[in-house]
């Protein structure tokens, strides 16, 4: 499929001489080839990618590439978080290297969240920082994870917590893709869009409200979308690179989150990243109401249309039993946004005006966490 350029958007990330372009648009990966000829000096690449996506995308990129005259290699790791780790890091890296990779070479991410993180840590360290190109294939990539520079793996501590700054040097985001995707990935990248209306956009969150069906439909309206997430997050990263400040807001409903995905082991069973930031923001909103930030309202009308959309909302609809509010609230304590030891959470004073609460009382979390448990 050839992209037309009415049908493709084009976000730009201002870092000065490290900015990129972020494509967002139908068949991208076909054109990947001669996008990434023009940004790129080298001409050699390692494509990482995954058991899943491979055998739907790996052969027409690997193409598109060889008709660029960029020479290609590739590795095929397993799907899912549990890839979000010190042995696959230690093989993407062994494997870069010995494709002799170069620093005007590219280490490429083909697949969704984990495969970007997991390739960008890694091209981030070998010969101390290797250019970096994602092709994001799921939704929650597309929007969220494939910008900005965070990578990282996990560990049994929580989410996260091993990894560095590493910006890629263009973002290929091709809506076809997205099509392939099963209903629950789909809508598990639709909370972290929901969350930019939630944190200082309330007129896109009203307007994903209404047009929510047609952005699952695809079209213009799809594309929209995506294009407004990945404007928010680039004006975000422009002014906070490194999160000393309001890129802080991005983590609406991740501290919750991240600690019920450390709590069910990520397993991706049982609880997926955006299924966490969907209950995660519900908690948010929840949490800022006990508080008497916001009105009670605002937390059901945020309920109300994640739940439209089909997506869990609270923390008796993940299967199987969860740990009690004090072993919840030890991985909350593991976040990286915690600071001196004192809890900063992403709390709200309504529907997309969210901010950063420093010095979160525990008392108040723990009591709330054990009202929102199920018992």
């Amino acid at each position: 499929m050839t992209v037309s350029a009415t049908a493709r958007r084009t976000v730009r990330v201002d870092l000065g001489d490290r900015s990129y372009d972020i494509l967002i648009g139908p068949g991208l990966i076909a054109a990947a080839g001669r996008e990434i000829a023009l940004r790129l000096k080298g001409r050699k690449i390692a494509v990482i990618t995954d058991e899943h996506v491979a055998p739907l995308y790996l052969d027409g990129f690997m193409a598109a590439l060889k008709a660029e005259g960029i020479d290609a290699v590739s590795l095929v790791l397993p799907a899912g978080e549990k890839t979000k780790s010190f042995e696959h890091l230690i093989s993407v890296c062994d494997s870069v290297l010995a494709a002799r990779i170069e620093r005007n070479d590219a280490v490429v991410a083909l697949g969704g969240g984990v495969i970007g993180d997991l390739t960008g840590f890694a091209a981030g360290i070998v010969r101390r920082g290797s250019r970096f190109i994602q092709v994001p294939t799921s939704l929650l990539a597309q929007v969220d994870s494939s910008v900005g520079g965070k990578t990282g793996i996990n560990s049994p501590h929580g989410k996260n917590l091993i990894g560095v700054f590493h910006q890629p040097d263009l973002v290929l985001a091709d809506t076809d893709v997205l099509d392939t995707l099963s209903p629950r990935e789909f809508r598990a990248g639709y909370a972290e869009v929901a969350k930019y209306g939630l944190i200082d956009k309330p007129d896109f969150f009203a307007w994903l409200e209404g047009n929510w069906q047609a952005v699952f439909a695809g079209g213009e309206a799809r594309i929209e979308a995506i294009a407004t997430s990945c404007q928010a997050k680039a004006d975000v990263v422009a002014a906070d690179e490194r999160e000393n400040g309001q890129r802080a807001l991005l983590n609406l409903g991740h501290t919750f989150g991240h600690a019920l995905e450390a709590a069910t082991r990520y397993d991706s069973a049982r609880l997926v990243h955006g299924e966490g930031v969907s209950i995660g923001m519900v908690l948010a909103h929840q949490f800022s109401a006990r508080m008497n930030l916001c009105s009670p309202d605002d937390g059901k009308r945020v309920e109300a249309h994640l739940r439209a959309v089909g997506l869990p909302t609270t923390m008796g609809e993940i299967p199987g039993s969860l740990p009690p509010a004090e072993v919840l609230m030890d991985a909350i304590a593991q976040d990286k946004k915690v600071k001196a030891g004192k809890l900063t959470f992403i709390l709200t004073r309504g529907v997309g005006q969210s901010f950063v609460a420093d010095d979160v009382p525990q008392s108040e979390v723990i009591a709330f966490l054990k009202e929102k448990l199920p018992t």
